[in-house]
């Protein structure tokens, strides 16, 4: 892929802002403008696009592909066109089976790759990430409560419980889980870009 101009690397923050939880946006794009750490991926290092179900991670690929000049993967489509079964089944059925194969997926691809990994990757495989650029996208339970009420494809994750429970429980043990894993909060990536190109 080739080097974007500055206003093509301008569009592409743009974009990728306008698709973050719209809840969030505004915040983060006050932060840019502030002083701040910046973080990139050495070369040749693998990024990993991740956070809670219904963040906005397989809108974020496309955008993050565009500004490292990678081409990016969506983990959890893969495994389902190498499966032939779809994730809802797949979680529903056999959910050991699941996370063994998510893990082997992430692990089997080569270094330097963009790949944007399930809602679940993170509390499951926090030690597969290692030494890997791990981007994690934030989005509020709100938003996140919101996207999972209307998305009736995703798998039920606590069957036994109602969903509004299942929605509230599962995101606060994850949000746990996610503070205990060396991630690089979006807005310190989305930094490094914002100031080459803002005067």
């Amino acid at each position: 892929m080739s080097e974007l101009s500055a206003d093509d690397r301008r569009t592409t923050l743009e974009q990728l802002l306008e698709s973050l939880d719209p809840r969030l946006s505004p915040r983060l794009r006050e932060a840019l403008a502030l002083p701040g750490p910046e973080a990139r991926p050495a070369p040749g290092q693998t990024v990993v696009i991740a956070g809670h179900r219904s963040a906005g991670k397989t809108r974020v690929l496309p955008y993050v592909a565009r500004l490292l000049g990678r081409t990016g993967l969506d983990l959890d489509k893969e495994l389902e066109a190498s499966s032939g079964r779809s994730l809802r089944t797949w979680v529903a059925e056999d959910p050991k089976a699941f996370r063994a194969a998510e893990r082997q997926a992430l692990l089997g691809i080569p270094p330097g790759s963009l790949v944007a990994v399930g809602g679940g990757f993170l509390s499951h495989h926090p030690d597969a990430l290692a030494g890997m650029f791990t981007l994690i996208v934030p989005v509020s339970f709100e938003t996140y409560r919101e996207r999972l009420l209307a998305d009736t494809s995703r798998p039920r994750l606590r069957p036994g419980v109602t969903l509004e429970e299942e929605i509230s429980t599962v995101f606060h043990e994850r949000e746990a889980l996610h503070a205990r894993v060396p991630t690089v909060p979006l807005v310190d990536f989305l930094r490094a870009f914002w100031r080459e190109v803002t005067p």
